[in-house]
C-alpha cells in the first residue's frame, strides 16, 4: 500500500507539471490565415527530395499557384533512385520559378536532409527561405502568412505546426497519441519567441532569414542530427535568435506516413529527441508521461482493488484532461474519421515508443543508415 500511495503522490506532482504546461495554451498563437501579399521576390522555397516521386506532386502544384512573393523554388534531389527528378522537371516546364538541383556528394558526417537543405540555401537568391518537406501540401497563401507572422512577432526563424493527414486505421489511432506526448512535454506554442532552449520545432516547415542563417552556418552545427529541426531550433535560441512556432493548420497539410507501422518506425527517429535532449531530460520526460498518460487507467483499477477512492482522484483528473486535450487536438488532423476518438487508448503504446526511442534511436532513413553523432 505504501508503494501505491507514493506512486499516486508522484502522479499528482507530475500531473501538476503537465497542467502547468498545457495551461500555456490560454495564450496560444492565432492560426495563420491568408492575408495581404508580401513583397514580390521576398522568398525562396527550398525542398529536399529523396525518392519522392509519389509524394512531391501536390507540393509542386501548390508552388505553381503561389504568388509573386515566391521568387523561386529550389528542389534539391538527394540522390533519388526513382523518377523524382522527372516529376520536378515536368513542374519546372509549367513554372520557370521551379529549379531542380542535385545535392552532390554528401560528406560522411552529414545527414542527407541537412546536406540537401544546405545546398539549396547556397542557391537561394531571396531575403527569406521557406524550407518544406516534399510531403507538404501548402495553401498558396502559406508563404505570405508566415512572412506576416515573422514581421508581427519579430521572429528571426519560424517553424509551423501543420494539419496532419492520417489515411489508415493504424495512423489514425497511433499518430495523435504520439503527438500528445510532445505537447505534454513542451506545451502548446505561444506567440512570444522561445524563452529557453527547451522547445520543439517542426522541420517540415521552416522560415529563416537567408543571409543571417548562412552567416550562422545554417545546418552545419546540426549536420549529424536525425532530429535536425529541434536541434536547430535549440541551437538558434542559444545563440540569440528569436525563434517562434506558428499554427499553420489552416494553410498546411502534411501526409507523413503510409501506415501505422511506418508511423511507429519513423517516430522513433525523433520522439525522445535522441542526440538533442540530455539523458536527464529524457528520463524526466519518460517518468512524467508514464505517470500522466500510461498509468491512469491502471491506477483506477488499483483503486478499485484496494477500495480507496482517493487513490483514483489524480487519475480521474488526468483522464478528464486527456479527453479535453484530445478534443482540442482534433483541429490538427485532416478528416481523421471516427477512429480518431480511440487514440487515447494508444497512450501506453506511445510512451513505450518514447522509451524505445531513447534507448535505441532509429538512425535509418530512406535506405541510408547514419552513424551516431558524437
Amino acid at each position: 500500500m505504501i508503494v501505491l500511495y507514493l506512486l499516486v503522490a508522484a502522479q499528482a506532482i507530475a500531473g501538476l507539471v503537465v497542467l502547468a504546461r498545457l495551461g500555456r495554451g490560454r495564450d496560444r498563437v492565432r492560426p495563420l490565415a491568408a492575408g495581404e501579399p508580401a513583397e514580390p521576390g521576398a522568398l525562396t522555397v527550398i525542398v529536399p527530395a529523396r525518392d519522392e516521386e509519389h509524394r512531391i506532386g501536390p507540393l509542386l502544384e501548390a508552388i505553381t499557384r503561389m504568388g509573386p512573393s515566391v521568387r523561386e523554388a529550389i528542389i534539391v534531389d538527394d540522390g533519388s533512385g526513382d523518377a523524382t527528378a522527372d516529376v520536378v522537371r515536368a513542374a519546372a516546364a509549367r513554372d520557370p520559378r521551379i529549379r531542380l538541383v542535385g545535392a552532390g556528394e554528401r560528406p560522411s558526417d552529414w545527414v542527407g536532409k541537412q546536406h540537401a537543405l544546405q545546398q539549396g540555401l547556397a542557391e537561394a537568391r531571396a531575403p527569406w527561405a521557406l524550407c518544406l518537406d516534399a510531403d507538404a501540401r501548402p495553401d498558396p497563401a502559406l508563404p505570405d502568412a508566415l512572412l506576416a507572422a515573422a514581421a508581427e512577432h519579430g521572429y528571426d526563424a519560424v517553424t509551423a505546426g501543420p494539419r496532419f493527414a492520417v489515411d489508415t486505421v493504424g495512423e489514425t489511432i497511433l499518430h495523435p497519441a504520439l503527438l500528445a506526448t510532445l505537447v505534454y512535454r513542451f506545451g502548446p506554442p505561444t506567440p512570444a519567441p522561445a524563452a529557453s532552449d527547451r522547445i520543439v520545432a517542426n522541420g517540415q516547415c521552416l522560415l529563416v532569414e537567408v543571409e543571417r542563417f548562412r552567416a550562422a552556418g545554417a545546418w552545419a552545427p546540426v549536420r549529424a542530427h536525425m532530429t535536425e529541426d529541434v536541434a536547430l531550433a535549440r541551437h538558434l535560441v542559444r545563440t540569440g535568435w528569436r525563434v517562434g512556432m506558428a499554427d499553420a493548420a489552416p494553410l498546411l497539410v502534411v501526409d507523413m506516413h503510409a501506415s501505422g507501422r511506418e508511423a511507429w518506425r519513423e517516430w522513433g527517429r525523433s520522439l525522445a529527441l535522441p542526440g538533442v535532449a540530455s539523458g536527464r531530460e529524457q528520463a524526466l520526460d519518460i517518468l512524467t508521461l508514464l505517470l500522466t498518460l500510461a498509468l491512469p487507467p491502471w491506477l483506477l483499477i488499483a483503486a478499485l482493488l484496494v477500495g480507496s477512492w482517493w487513490v483514483a482522484v489524480p487519475s480521474l483528473v488526468l483522464l478528464a484532461v486527456r479527453l479535453l486535450f484530445h478534443v482540442a487536438l482534433r483541429s490538427a488532423y485532416d478528416h481523421p474519421g471516427r477512429l480518431y476518438w480511440l487514440a487515447p487508448l494508444a497512450d501506453g503504446a506511445a510512451v513505450v515508443r518514447l522509451i524505445a526511442s531513447a534507448v535505441r534511436p532509429n538512425r535509418r532513413w530512406r535506405g541510408r543508415t547514419y552513424a551516431r553523432s558524437s
